[in-house]
């Protein structure tokens, strides 16, 4: 088995809590080691994005004593230096739960330049009540569901782009699927998202060979991360497209929720949560 350089952060390792603030508890894991073996550079990545993570399990001592708890949306650049491993995002933000912060502010500033520093690029910090997040209610999907399509499967642990067929017709479209899945590249966990695809072309993806890549991934180690670049670099290069959005809303695990998007053109990417999520 290969080194990844996530071998060094505490996944697949037994950790003692910490319940005190320690921001050296995050552990970043530079991106260039993957844009090199997908042939992409710091100065040549083909999308914009962001990675957006959600945090249920947020909590600290108010200067009374009294808990507080919030959940917080964290907004990461994708072109940041480093992604930030998912466990030492975990043990970090368990670290403030007996922590005294003077106010909501403090605990946010406290976040985002901890953060911001191990992604190497400013992060963006929202924190809200737990009234406030419930407004914001659950999403369906919008667009095309190719998950009931009658297709034979007999691939699920190398996605390539050769799997992937066009039809000759123009075409703005969004089509979606329940069926991603990869594992982690360290512990072997299983990763499940909803992939949602938007794209814009003069080729049309067929939908059948679309849910055939994408269910190719099922056996697949790469975080959430990487997973949805590979999926954006391999339609991108196919496709040719004039616009094209990539979405990961990845089921939460310890509290945590990813979401990774790409899209071929600088746009605003909202943060529904999906039945899973």
């Amino acid at each position: 088995m290969n080194y990844h350089p996530a071998e060094e952060s505490p996944l697949g390792k037994v950790n003692q809590y910490i319940d005190h603030y320690q921001p050296d508890l995050l552990f970043p894991i530079a991106r260039q080691v993957k844009w090199q073996e997908l042939g992409l550079t710091a100065n040549t990545l083909p999308y914009y994005g962001v990675d957006i993570w959600n945090s249920y399990e947020l909590s600290w001592l108010t200067p009374s004593g009294k808990p507080k708890v919030m959940i917080a949306e964290f907004i990461i650049p994708a072109d940041s230096p480093a992604i930030i491993e998912s466990k030492s995002f975990k043990l970090y933000l368990n670290s403030f739960n007996q922590t005294v912060f003077e106010s909501d502010e403090v605990v946010k500033q406290a976040l985002i330049t901890d953060l911001s520093a191990a992604a190497g690029k400013s992060v963006v910090v929202n924190l809200y009540t737990l009234d406030a997040f419930t407004k914001f209610g659950l999403t369906n999907v919008e667009g095309i569901c190719i998950d009931d399509l009658d297709i034979k499967i007999d691939q699920y642990n190398h996605p390539t782009a050769t799997l992937l067929k066009t039809h000759d017709k123009e075409v703005e479209e969004t089509v979606y699927t329940h069926l991603l899945k990869s594992n982690c590249p360290v512990t072997g966990q299983p990763d499940w998202a909803t992939l949602s695809i938007t794209y814009k072309a003069a080729k049309q993806l067929d939908h059948g060979s679309l849910l055939q890549y994408i269910i190719s991934f099922r056996q697949h180690a790469d975080f959430h991360e990487q997973c949805i670049e590979r999926i954006f670099l391999d339609l991108n290069g196919l496709l040719k497209p004039e616009q094209l959005i990539v979405i990961g809303r990845y089921v939460r695990r310890g509290g945590l929720d990813i979401n990774p998007c790409r899209s071929l053109k600088q746009i605003e990417y909202g943060n529904n949560r999906l039945v899973r999520q």
